[in-house]
C-alpha cells in the first residue's frame, strides 16, 4: 500500500486488489460487508499513523475511488474550533477521476459522523481496551461494577476487552465510564474484527461480571 502525505490534514492511499486479498479480504466483500470494509479502513489508518503520525482524533472526510487496479482513498482530518468543524478538502485537477462509490464512502462517512445507516444519530459507543497483563483485567473487574456490555479476548499475547455503551447512557456518563476503565488499560487501535478473527474469545458477554465472580 502506498501512502502519500498531501498536506498536514490530508493523506492519500493507494492499495491494489492483490494487496487487499493478501490481507485476508475479498475485494467484493469490502463493498457490501460493512464490518469488513471498516476493518480494512482501520488497518490502513493504523499504518498511516505508524508511518506518517496521522492520528484519528476528530471528524474525517473520506473519499474512495474504485480504479482498475485497486482503490484510491483520500482522508482529510477536520479541525474542530469552538465546536465548529473545518475541513480543507483538496480538489484534484484530474477530470478523468472515477466517481466515488457511494456505498463504501457513505458507510465510512457515517461512521465518523456518528450516524447509523438510516441517518439517525447513533448514541452507542464501542471501544477496544488493551491490558498489559491479566492482573490489570482482574483489577478493573473488581473496581468497576457497572452493568455494561463487555467481552474479553486474547490476541498476540495480550488481553482485550470490547466495551459497548448504548443509548441508555448520556455522553457524559459514557465518557466517565470509559475514563474509569482506561485507568487500568489503554485504548487500543486494534479492531475488534481483527481480534475476533485471529484471536481467542475468553468471555463472550458480561466479561466484567464473570471475571469479578471468578476472582472475588
Amino acid at each position: 500500500m502506498d501512502i502519500e502525505r498531501v498536506n498536514d490534514t490530508t493523506l492519500k492511499f493507494f492499495i491494489t486488489y492483490k494487496d487487499i486479498e493478501k490481507r485476508g479480504f475479498d475485494k467484493d466483500e469490502i463493498w457490501y460487508n460493512r464490518e469488513r470494509g471498516e476493518e480494512l479502513f482501520f488497518e490502513m489508518m493504523n499504518e498511516a499513523n505508524d508511518q506518517e503520525s496521522f492520528e484519528i482524533d476528530g471528524p474525517l472526510w473520506v473519499q474512495v475511488h474504485a480504479l482498475d487496479r485497486g482503490l484510491e482513498v483520500i482522508v482529510t482530518r477536520g479541525q474542530v474550533n469552538d465546536g465548529n468543524v473545518k475541513l480543507e478538502i483538496p480538489v484534484g485537477d484530474d477530470k478523468n477521476d472515477q466517481a466515488v462509490d457511494d456505498n463504501i464512502a457513505d458507510m465510512l462517512d457515517s461512521r465518523f459522523r456518528g450516524e447509523d445507516e438510516d441517518g439517525e444519530k447513533d448514541l452507542t459507543l464501542s471501544l477496544v481496551i488493551g491490558f498489559a497483563d491479566f492482573e490489570d483485567v482482574i483489577s478493573l473487574c473488581k473496581s468497576f461494577d457497572e452493568d455494561i456490555e463487555t467481552s474479553l479476548h486474547h490476541f498476540e499475547n495480550r488481553y482485550y476487552m470490547y466495551v459497548t455503551l448504548d443509548e441508555k447512557y448520556t455522553d457524559e456518563e459514557q465518557d466517565n465510564h470509559l475514563s474509569r476503565m482506561l485507568e487500568f488499560g489503554y485504548e487500543s487501535d486494534t479492531t475488534i474484527y481483527r481480534i475476533k478473527e485471529y484471536g481467542k474469545e475468553i468471555v463472550s458477554q458480561n466479561a466484567l461480571q464473570v471475571i469479578r465472580e471468578q476472582f472475588s
